[in-house]
């Protein structure tokens, strides 16, 4: 069960994705564009563990927070640009998250370990973090890949499917694989996971 704690994060950040100024059309709606992305982040955790801890549910829901304040263009639109982009992000995410858990009464050691996970500290070794990025790969493959092949050429698609592939756990390459997809992507998905 929650606690009050988790229940005030949750309205916190759930509060700030609201702010984001890209509005989307869901099922009839106008809706902030990160509030959808951070409830379909919650939505794959359920499926991927629903026994996941309050920790890691407030990292999943914090994913993106503000992302929106730090456009991609405001770094080099290169890789080395990406990459900084990204990094400044994690901890600029890490730190936000683990503020509003410290002032929603979380103890130091739960807040940071929050910022630990939205900064992905640690793949490959930790098992939440892991899951963090299963279900960070999902909701890109689920709601974000289609609209993102449609600029760059396949051999870079294919390229991108397979870190994408090569991130994830077996569990999240068996939730992957039961996405429903356009027959493009899927031929795509299928091409990367040929080579």
């Amino acid at each position: 069960m929650a606690t009050s704690n988790f229940e005030t994060a949750i309205r916190v950040i759930d509060e700030a994705h609201a702010l984001d100024p890209r509005i989307i059309r869901v099922e009839g709606k106008d809706e902030p564009y990160e509030l959808v992305y951070s409830k379909k982040m919650s939505d794959y955790l359920e499926k991927r563990d629903p026994n996941a801890t309050e920790t890691l549910r407030l990292a999943i829901r914090a994913q993106h927070l503000r992302r929106w304040e730090v456009p991609r263009d405001s770094y080099a639109m290169n890789k080395a640009g990406y990459h900084l982009w990204r990094t400044y992000l994690k901890k600029r995410q890490a730190e936000l998250a683990t503020q509003i858990c410290l002032d929603s009464g979380y103890s130091e050691e739960d807040a940071h370990r929050v910022g630990a996970l939205v900064k992905k500290e640690n793949l490959k070794q930790d098992a939440e973090t892991q899951i963090l990025e299963d279900v960070a790969c999902l909701v890109f493959l689920d709601d974000q890949f289609e609209e993102f092949e449609k600029g760059h050429d396949e051999a870079k698609i294919i390229n991108i499917l397979k870190k994408t592939w090569g991130k994830m756990s077996e569990r999240g390459h068996e939730l992957a694989l039961a996405i429903s997809m356009s027959e493009r992507a899927k031929e795509l998905v299928l091409k990367a996971l040929a080579d």
